[in-house]
């Protein structure tokens, strides 16, 4: 279906004023769990501030609300915890772009039924890992990082909000100059708004208090007409001036995307000396397996090359090479893997443009094409 437009915001005070931009995305999520046509929503919750967000399973209506707001300091994926754990419930998941090309994937795979699944994308300018953003509001905001309440990302700065009420906000370029700023992996993202979701939602274009929806599909289509019609939320027609700017700061963000992606796949790409100094600080741990949202194998090639009595990993380059030659052409560049590299080694850098010289060829863009990869084998299915 084309895409169609609409303002909304739910009808609940309580939720309006916990949420952001009109706790829109909480009321749909309200309205799925009290007419049963979910089991239980997928999402991320903050534990103790705005630095430990978590990933959290919501089955009870009256809890929907503790996971109002945005994290940008916390990216954490929920695309495997679908596919491992929850593929047998119907399930509400609340999705940043990467989430959803995940789910895209891992579908495709016949990891879950899509038709069990309300996918509700959310508009992402990228994420900041929280140690790093604790010592970058220090820096450059001069503020005490504990004081931070709020944080978002909009028209090309990230903007927070401190327990005082006032609000600061620094351009991103000019951070990320410095090499602070967003996770570099969300900095060479081409997807700021997840258009493989059901409706995508945000505040680009918003009026204050409501959010901006893209309706994606027939099944979010109804998804929203039902919630208006139960009461849950209310709506109203965006504006041609409020598409048109919902439109420029999406070009704003691309046209950053575009700048960081030369530098950090080209010219600032590692040398083959560099990258066999980085193999050998492998130290094969799985972390970069076990994290990524797409890896699924149920029986690794990797753990075949161990023998029954010695469960001793392969040499690194062995390792990384299996790896690659699996899943580089599906990588949809969520970074994962290099975050939990206890060696700091740039995977993402190198998977991500293993992918992009991948879909030169092959046309294939992983997260989005509707047939599995060329090469693609389903032998452990």
């Amino acid at each position: 279906m084309d895409s169609e437009f609409l303002e909304i915001k739910a009808k609940s005070d309580e939720i309006c004023k916990l949420g952001e931009c009109g706790g829109s995305v909480t009321g749909i999520l309200k309205y799925l769990l009290e007419t049963d046509l979910v089991d239980n929503v997928l999402t991320i919750a903050k534990y103790d501030n705005i630095y430990d967000g978590v990933p959290i399973v919501i089955e009870n209506s009256e809890d929907i609300a503790k996971t109002a707001g945005s994290l940008h300091c916390a990216p954490t994926m929920v695309g495997n915890l679908v596919s491992k754990f929850l593929n047998d419930f119907k399930l509400a998941v609340v999705t940043k772009p990467c989430d959803a090309m995940a789910l895209t994937e891992l579908e495709k795979r016949n990891r879950f039924d899509r038709e069990n699944l309300y996918i509700i994308g959310l508009n992402c300018g990228g994420t900041i890992m929280p140690l790093s953003a604790k010592k970058m509001f220090e820096l450059f905001y001069e503020v005490n990082p504990d004081d931070v309440i709020k944080e978002e990302i909009d028209k090309g700065q990230i903007i927070i909000e401190l327990k005082d009420g006032t609000e600061k906000g620094v351009k991103i370029d000019d951070m990320e100059e410095e090499g602070w700023g967003r996770r570099e992996n969300c900095q060479r993202c081409e997807t700021m708004i997840p258009r493989n979701t059901d409706i995508a939602c945000g505040n680009w274009g918003a009026s204050d208090g409501w959010t901006f929806v893209e309706i994606l599909t027939e099944k979010g289509k109804k998804l929203v007409q039902d919630a208006i019609k139960a009461g849950f939320i209310e709506s109203k027609t965006p504006s041609k001036k409020q598409i048109e700017i919902r439109e420029k700061l999406e070009k704003i963000m691309i046209k950053l995307m575009k700048k960081s992606e030369i530098k950090l796949l080209e010219t600032e790409y590692p040398s083959l000396e560099k990258w066999e100094k980085y193999w050998n600080r492998c130290i094969e741990c799985y972390g970069c397996r076990d994290v990524c949202p797409i890896c699924w194998c149920n029986d690794c090639e990797i753990n075949k090359l161990n023998s029954d009595s010695k469960l001793t990993p392969p040499d690194p380059l062995t390792f990384q090479g299996i790896r690659l030659g699996h899943m580089s052409f599906s990588c949809i560049n969520c970074g994962q893997c290099e975050d939990v590299c206890p060696m700091e080694i740039p995977l993402s850098r190198l998977y991500d443009r293993l992918q992009k010289k991948y879909r030169e060829k092959t046309g294939y863009i992983p997260g989005f094409s509707e047939e599995l990869p060329p090469l693609y084998s389903p032998e452990n299915e």
